[in-house]
């Protein structure tokens, strides 16, 4: 943690709707004139998209049914950590580009699917914002949860997770139902051992609960819509947080538990300007002192 240059990281599975959160602290920062170092957790990938297709089927040859993205074999964990550690005593550090797409793969002149050279961090950002699937992974070699200053779970009840996934991967990437069912199975493993373990670390988790019958997410047509779901947001530590005042800023909202809030699925995004805009303040205010 770092009062001079303070790290936020967002991390949640692969469908789990990070991108909303993303979208969130985009407009606080665009709002408070803060400027963000941006790092997708994609770009700490070891393999990029060829070399990976080439591992998996060397794994599944060997029979290893559970090779994934989410485990440490196929990402840099000790990278990332690097990356935090640098960025919290000075500032900088290494960071690159994974190009998803055409579009994004167009002004590198590079395939989509590979990765942008290694380069510094600009220099004079306010903060270093992460999106990604490891932002609070803890294991016998690395321990990158405990750099963020503000660290935030984004975690689907499950079955709501791969819905998403599969209505992103088929509309989108033109995957088949039955692709997307098999890469779900082959991350379980993983997902239970390096995913699931996070969210002890999160300072503030968003969990979507549907509010209709999603019991065979595998047969949904379309994914639960925002007013069809409420969100449990549950804080590690609930000291400072003014709970009466969302409940007052936000109607038909309730407590669960002491340090849980559950709040309409289509007030989510209000939430979070209310529950983070706060800390933002108070982060760059303590690092104005710090000089």
């Amino acid at each position: 943690m770092s009062i001079r240059h303070p790290i936020i990281a967002i991390t949640g599975s692969s469908g789990a709707g990070t991108t909303s959160v993303t979208r969130t602290f985009e407009n606080i920062f665009r709002r408070e004139s803060i400027t963000a170092a941006v790092i997708e957790g994609d770009s700490f990938h070891r393999f990029d998209r060829k070399a990976m297709k080439i591992k998996a089927a060397e794994a599944e040859a060997a029979g290893d049914k559970n090779f994934s993205h989410f485990g440490p074999e196929n990402n840099l964990f000790a990278e990332l950590e690097s990356l935090f550690r640098d960025y919290a005593n000075t500032g900088t550090g290494k960071r690159r580009k994974y190009l998803h797409d055409l579009e994004e793969a167009a002004p590198y002149k590079q395939d989509p699917g590979t990765f942008t050279p290694w380069e510094d961090v600009p220099a004079k950002t306010d903060l270093l914002f992460y999106e990604g699937l490891h932002g609070a992974v803890v294991t016998p070699e690395v321990n990158i949860a405990q750099h963020p200053d503000l660290l935030i779970g984004v975690v689907p009840v499950i079955n709501l997770e791969w819905i998403q996934k599969l209505y992103r991967d088929k509309k989108q990437r033109g995957y088949s139902t039955e692709a997307v069912t098999d890469t779900i199975l082959r991350r379980m493993p993983d997902y239970v051992n390096y995913i699931c373990p996070q969210f002890m670390h999160t300072h503030v988790n968003f969990q979507r609960v549907p509010m209709v019958d999603t019991s065979n997410p595998f047969i949904a047509r379309d994914i639960p819509s925002a007013d069809e779901s409420m969100v449990v947001i549950r804080f590690s530590n609930p000291k400072g947080i003014d709970f009466q005042y969302l409940r007052n800023m936000i109607n038909d909202s309730f407590m669960s538990r002491a340090n849980t809030i559950v709040v309409p699925g289509g007030k989510m995004e209000l939430a979070m300007q209310l529950i983070f805009t706060p800390f933002v303040w108070r982060m760059m205010e303590r690092q104005k002192k710090a000089g």
